[in-house]
């Protein structure tokens, strides 16, 4: 059967049942009324008749049977009020004259409930079928000398249902009625909301949906209008870092990245790198709506840590493959100088430029590998030396600077993190007077700490608080999607080994990177 059916079937078995409840109280109530108003009529007959003068006077002397005109005026009362049966009785309860013969001389049973004889009393009878009166018939003096019955049959059961039948039928057929159109109207809204499907293929569905959900390696968050999560699979609680109770509760409450939290609510975004613990995630979220009104939004997120690491490895053989282009340029210009001065017949001053400049690439690498004991930091800084010259820069490496070796995974780190600190720094001083990029390294029992600082302008306070956001650049790019990744990439390998970069302004931009070292087995 279909739902629309079940509902139909099920709202006509309730229709069915409140009118026979109504019916029932209906018929209860109605047995009631009657012998209410049986009970007035024969109490008021009875009234009648204890009051007859005639009854008054010759009730005291009368015999049992004995007494004609006793019996003509029990007959005339029980005639004119429609009674069925009218009694006179002694105080004792023995009949002097009735409608039923045999009762006559007979001791009557008594119906009433602890009701002194000497005050009136209406009720049923035993058995339930008929309601009696009885009034006590007084002398002129008060006293009591007998007591007047009158008996009225309650009307049967089918009698009651052909009283109330027209009416019970008409409540019936309207209330059956109702209900049929309301429970069709019922139905058929179900089944629009529905879209015409039953509930089994509704809980298909649902069951489908879970499953591609928790399946794709995608993840997946939906938030509605308040910011409360409403759906999250399996990936998106891990690459989110959020715990298994989180559907049903607010976004602000699951996290305090204020970043995340911006990615997740504004109102659309496109491939946005964010940094969430130590994974790089790329965001793409767009508002849902139904009937033209936004209810929420749904965000779906791609882990592209491993990715980046590769592009982390790529773009320092770019880095590398430049700097060494920079120092073959440098040196085809110190050969051209040499050629020339030998062509010009000026050996003394040849072998005197040749001197100087071997002084200045001994001084260099001797200052550099005396205090970075690390081969692929110390070559990294010899490189950018190079390449700062080609800017017309100076590197200065800050006399407190000292590195001892560190294992292969923590020098990978740190060439990156020097990498892109000191690249960023060589932009920022491209228009300043003096072009000067400082970096110092130190290190202790914990941590590795690289400090870099350029005499550029310096950064803005409103835009050092987003510096570190993936995609945001203080520089201008042809190339979309070059640029504004360098110090989020910074921040994503510190974070990752347990510590974090910050900025600040000390005649130009000050960079401090910390990457703890990796933890020794006992």
């Amino acid at each position: 059967m279909t739902l629309a059916g079940q509902f139909l079937v099920l709202q006509l078995v309730i229709v069915a049942l409140v009118v026979l409840t109504v019916g029932v109280l209906s018929f209860a109530q109605t047995g009631e009324q009657l012998q209410r108003v049986e009970n007035r009529r024969a109490l008021s007959a009875a009234e009648n008749l204890a009051g007859n003068p005639t009854v008054r006077t010759l009730v005291p002397t009368a015999l049992p049977g004995g007494s004609a005109p006793l019996a003509a005026v029990g007959e005339t009362v029980r005639t004119v009020s429609g009674s069925d049966v009218v009694v006179l009785l002694r105080p004792d309860r023995t009949v002097l004259e009735s409608a039923r013969p045999d009762e006559v001389g007979q001791v009557l049973r008594d119906d009433r409930p602890d009701v002194p004889t000497s005050r009136s009393w209406v009720g049923p009878v035993a058995g339930g079928s008929a309601v009696a009166a009885e009034v006590p018939v007084l002398d002129d003096d008060g006293a009591l000398v007998g007591v007047a019955r009158v008996e009225r049959e309650l009307p049967a059961v089918t009698e009651r249902l052909a009283l109330a039948g027209p009416s019970l039928l008409v409540y019936v057929g309207l209330a059956t009625t109702i209900g049929v159109i309301g429970s069709t109207m019922l139905a058929r809204r179900v089944k629009r909301q529905t879209l015409g499907l039953e509930p089994t293929e509704i809980a298909g569905l649902v069951e489908h949906r879970e499953a591609l959900l928790h399946g794709i390696r995608e993840g997946v968050v939906a938030l509605d209008t308040a910011g409360r999560v409403t759906l999250l699979n399996d990936a998106g609680r891990r690459l989110l870092a959020l715990p298994p109770d989180a559907v049903g509760r607010p976004l602000a409450e699951l996290t305090a990245d204020a970043e995340l939290r911006e990615a997740l609510t504004e109102d659309a975004t496109r491939d946005r790198l964010v940094v969430v613990g130590s994974r790089l995630l790329v965001l793409n979220r767009m508002p849902v709506r139904s009937h033209g009104a936004v209810i929420g939004s749904v965000t779906t997120m791609r882990d592209r840590t491993e990715l980046k690491a590769l592009e982390r490895a790529l773009d320092t053989s770019r880095r590398t493959t430049g700097t060494l282009r920079a120092q073959t340029h440098e040196f085809s210009n110190q050969l051209h100088t040499i050629s020339g001065l030998l062509q010009l017949e000026e050996y003394e001053e040849a072998v005197r430029f040749v001197e100087g400049v071997s002084r200045h690439r001994d001084s260099l690498y001797t200052q550099i590998t005396a205090r970075i004991s690390d081969p692929p930091i110390a070559a990294l800084l010899i490189a950018k030396d190079s390449l700062a010259a080609e800017r017309g820069a100076r590197l200065v490496l800050a006399e407190d600077s000292a590195v001892a070796r560190v294992d292969e995974e923590l020098s990978r780190d740190l060439v990156s993190v020097v990498g892109n600190l000191v690249d960023n720094a060589l932009d920022a001083v491209a228009g300043a007077a003096e072009k000067l990029v400082e970096v110092a390294l130190t290190e202790d029992e914990e941590a590795v700490t690289v400090r870099v600082h350029d005499s550029g302008p310096g950064i803005d306070d409103a835009a050092a608080e987003r510096l570190f956001r993936s995609g945001y650049t203080t520089k201008g790019s042809d190339q979309v999607g070059g640029r504004g990744f360098g110090l989020a990439l910074v921040r994503l390998v510190c974070r990752r080994r347990g510590g974090d970069v910050s900025v600040h302004n000390d005649d130009g931009a000050v960079f401090v990177a910390r990457l703890r070292k990796k933890e020794v087995a006992a």
